[in-house]
């Protein structure tokens, strides 16, 4: 799975307005119910933030993976956002969280849902993919960062 097959640049947020948890997780679910209007928006916050509540998804170097598995949903959908200042995301490694990638996946595919989820680990595990996105100056250039480190990934088979 790419994670271009599941995103487009309609879905990065080049800068998020919000300050908290609930706010960011809310923004990015907005942006996603855009493209996707059949998604319930009021569902997929809460259950993105019942997931945070189990651990953050605020997995360190700036990072944060909210996902969640949501009913009636027939494909998987990713939402790319920054925020420069940074957001306390109650990540593992204390520090803010600059970076978010949202996923949603189908509730009866757990495969898709994992294959989402590792392919974007593999994606920013990367600490110069992750600079660039910060520098990004606006959402063409993040999708060019996001798209061209998605192919290299597909190329070397990682």
């Amino acid at each position: 799975m790419k994670i271009v097959d599941i995103m487009s640049s309609s879905l990065i947020i080049p800068e998020l307005s919000g300050h908290t948890r609930e706010e960011v997780l809310a923004e990015l679910v907005a942006c996603i119910v855009q493209a996707r209007p059949s998604i319930d928006a009021a569902h997929a916050v809460r259950v993105l933030l019942d997931r945070e509540r189990v651990g953050s998804t605020g997995v360190g170097h700036g990072l944060a993976i909210p996902h969640a598995k949501l009913p009636r949903l027939d494909r998987a959908v990713a939402c790319f956002a920054r925020s420069k200042d940074g957001i306390d995301f109650k990540a593992q490694d204390g520090k803010p969280t600059h970076l978010f990638l949202a996923l949603l996946a189908p509730e009866g595919n757990a495969s898709l849902h994992l294959q989402a989820l590792a392919r974007a680990s593999r994606l920013f595990k990367d600490a110069d993919f992750r600079t660039r996105l910060l520098e990004a100056g606006d959402v063409a250039s993040m999708w060019v960062a996001i798209s061209s480190k998605d192919q290299q990934l597909t190329q070397t088979g990682t």
